[in-house]
């Protein structure tokens, strides 16, 4: 008995590993077989293998890089993974190549392995001014199908180290990339992404290059491997994949020439700091008074109190100028401006700062980079990261980080789009440095409802909104663009409400808040002699945004948040609360967040109270499960909580 049950244990041992796939170029029967990814069951297809080498060609000193890939297609949508494309760079005087390009399909019919190889012919250029897109599509790709490919480019641009993805749109099981270095090129090395590396082998191999027989050099030998990577899956509340990626980029640092000769490529702040001064689009339009003379009227420059003056600073800018949604730095002009009124980031903030430091104030401009344009690396400069500038000032002792290119937004607030962590602070007296970007104050969204009647079968009452921060500003612009359309929107998302009347309280565009009310009226719904009420008459998640299985890069809103409802039911002697809901509380780990919710009755009053708080604009993927939770707590409240009532 024992040896039958030890027997048994063997076989599913090996049955378990049998139906694995196999991390190797090779196609194994399993690989075919298997028709799922155990790790991530929503997966289209899965790389189950993926090689890179890239190494310095020993005779002609160009760039080699060896491509290998195998991949098990899951699901229909899958299939186009069997299309290939690789973009090769043109330069002046050289453009890189592509050979030994080979596509293999396998299939399994009728339990055989079925092999069918790509024809030459399938493999087509298109050509461009600056590129040229070499595509490929392999043959008898479908479900079930495994693909595997394989290619060489040859470069001879150096500055362009081929860097290496680790992780894509679909899982990975194994990926390794080998590279080796000559000693005569230095390259910046980073490594992008939370996703560690299960490998990182480094060594020195002796001249491995050797010019005319008695010149050599030695090269960097390294290879990094990362196992079971995840698909990097695009979800809300995030900025570029780019930021998260796993991947290692190259920048070109030093070439030593095999004469002795040292060329720095890689440039220090310092450097840069000076660059930037003396740059014809940024240093040479700040701080220039000569600009703005006579540009602020007598009714601005006569202002005593430093806040009310700035703020109107800030404000003839918004009133006077428009931005042309442009945002690079290139051909900036405050001269052009001036004349025709409309203008890029960089001219209208350039143009605030120079009327700001006209009047006294000290203002830094500071070099950022949007959130659609990724994190720019702190670890050496590079200019190029840098698409968008804002301002910095103090006024009473208080910082202000400014931005005038948005008439919606109030002094001291940024563009939802300038949220991504931190830019470079440029001071050309005391030098560069890195500035964070963190909104202090909670964005608000609130509804007050209060329900003072019950006539007719209907309940009606008002309600109160109020936004709030980054809440408020689309809703400002909505409004202030179409006072009716917004109105009509308004009605028709509230469809369960009746709303008798819809008033906007003190508007202006530059405030920071947006309120308004309503007068309304409900008809609950009835079972029997029952009448039953959802009281969230407005919700602010119909779903879970979370729905992934796993998320590898942080959970970014921009900003911290409040969601605050209350619903303040007057019963009166007509009614009696038959059934009301259980209070409801749960925390987000680190005290970063919280949901609150409860009813009390008072004096014939039933007050419920619903509070939502975000306490960290940024929240780590370890987080991700007890929010996804946290989020299916809070829109499954908004749906199914009920009051029932009984007619007295």
């Amino acid at each position: 008995m024992k040896l039958k049950l030890l027997l048994f244990v063997i076989f599913i041992h090996v049955l378990g590993f049998s139906q694995n796939y196999n991390p190797a170029m090779p196609v194994s029967k399993s690989d075919l077989e298997l028709s799922y990814y155990a790790k991530d069951s929503t997966a289209s297809a899965v790389v189950v293998y993926d090689y890179g080498n890239s190494f310095v060609d020993k005779k002609t000193f160009w760039l080699n890089v060896q491509i290998q890939q195998k991949i098990k297609i899951l699901r229909t949508d899958g299939v186009q993974r069997g299309e290939y494309e690789v973009k090769l760079y043109k330069g002046k005087t050289s453009e890189e190549k592509i050979l030994k390009i080979r596509g293999t399909t396998y299939n399994l019919e009728n339990d055989n392995i079925v092999k069918t190889v790509m024809d030459p012919s399938a493999v087509f250029r298109e050509e461009n001014k600056d590129y040229t897109l070499v595509k490929f599509v392999l043959p008898n790709v479908k479900v079930g199908s495994v693909i595997t490919v394989s290619y060489e480019t040859q470069s001879r641009f150096m500055a362009k180290y081929q860097p290496w993805y680790f992780q894509g749109p679909d899982p990975v099981i194994y990926s390794e990339y080998n590279t080796s270095i000559p000693g005569n090129y230095e390259y910046n090395i980073k490594l992008v992404g939370s996703t560690p590396l299960d490998t990182h082998d480094k060594r020195i191999e002796k001249n491995c290059i050797i010019i005319n027989g008695d010149v050599s050099a030695n090269c960097s030998i390294t290879k990094y491997v990362m196992k079971n990577i995840p698909a990097y899956k695009p979800e809300g509340f995030t900025t570029t994949a780019l930021n998260y990626t796993a991947r290692i980029e190259y920048e070109l640092s030093v070439i030593r020439g095999f004469d002795g000769s040292v060329d720095k490529i890689t440039k220090t702040w310092s450097s840069v700091d000076k660059e930037l001064e003396s740059d014809a689009d940024f240093g040479k339009q700040i701080s220039k008074k000569s600009l703005v003379k006579n540009l602020l009227p007598k009714s601005i420059t006569s202002l005593d109190d430093d806040l009310s003056k700035a703020k109107a600073i800030y404000q003839f800018v918004l009133d006077n100028y428009k931005w042309n949604e442009k945002s690079e730095r290139y051909n900036v002009s405050l001269k052009a401006l001036n004349k025709e009124k409309v203008g890029s980031a960089f001219e209208i903030n350039l143009l605030l700062e120079n009327l700001l430091t006209q009047q006294g104030f000290k203002v830094y401009p500071v070099l950022i980079s949007t959130r659609a344009n990724g994190l720019a690396t702190k670890i050496y400069p590079v200019l190029t990261d840098f698409n968008y500038v804002i301002l910095k000032t103090s006024v009473n002792g208080k910082t202000y980080l400014l931005d005038a290119t948005d008439p919606y937004l109030s002094f001291g607030e940024l563009p939802f789009r300038c949220l991504n962590q931190y830019g470079r602070l440029i001071d050309f007296e005391d030098g560069s440095y890195w500035q964070n970007i963190v909104i202090k104050n909670h964005s608000l969204r609130q509804h007050s409802v209060v329900i003072n009647a019950f006539e007719d079968e209907t309940f009606s009452g008002n309600i109160d909104s109020k936004y709030t921060g980054y809440h408020a500003h689309k809703l400002k612009r909505n409004y202030d663009e179409n006072k009716q359309a917004y109105k009509n929107k308004k009605a028709d998302m509230y469809s369960d409400i009746q709303i008798n009347e819809h008033n906007i309280l003190d508007f202006k565009k530059n405030n920071y808040d947006f309120n308004e009310d309503f007068k309304i009226a409900i008809e609950p719904e009835y079972i029997g002699d029952k009448i039953y009420l959802n009281p969230f008459l407005i919700t602010f998640f119909t779903e879970n945004p979370f729905k992934l299985q796993e998320r590898t890069y942080p959970i970014d809103f921009g900003y911290k948040d409040i969601y605050s409802y209350e619903m303040l039911i007057d019963i009166k002697e007509n009614l009696k609360i038959v059934e009301s809901p259980a209070p409801i509380t749960y925390n987000l780990p680190d005290n970063s967040g919280s949901f609150n919710f409860s009813t009390t009755l008072v004096d014939d009053q039933l007050k419920l109270t619903f509070k939502v708080n975000f306490d960290k604009a940024i929240y780590d993927p370890k987080y991700y499960s007890r929010l996804k939770n946290f989020m299916n707590k809070i829109v499954e409240t908004q749906k199914n909580t009920v009051i029932v009532f009984e007619k007295q």
